[in-house]
């Protein structure tokens, strides 16, 4: 009996382990989409700087 609730509580850790993961990669995968958009309006921003000064 000890083991098989030993089991269970692993496989339930592993669970929550690889649910835990995947909602860090969730987070950096938005956070690199904000970076990404944020990077390409000033991007933008610079060019319309420019091209206005010539």
């Amino acid at each position: 009996m000890y083991l098989i609730d030993q089991d269970l509580a692993r496989s339930h850790m592993a669970q929550r382990m690889a649910e835990a993961d995947e909602a860090s990669r969730a987070r950096r995968l938005a956070s690199a989409r904000r970076w990404n958009r944020r990077a390409a309006r000033a991007s933008q921003r610079a060019a319309r700087a420019n091209s206005a000064v010539w």
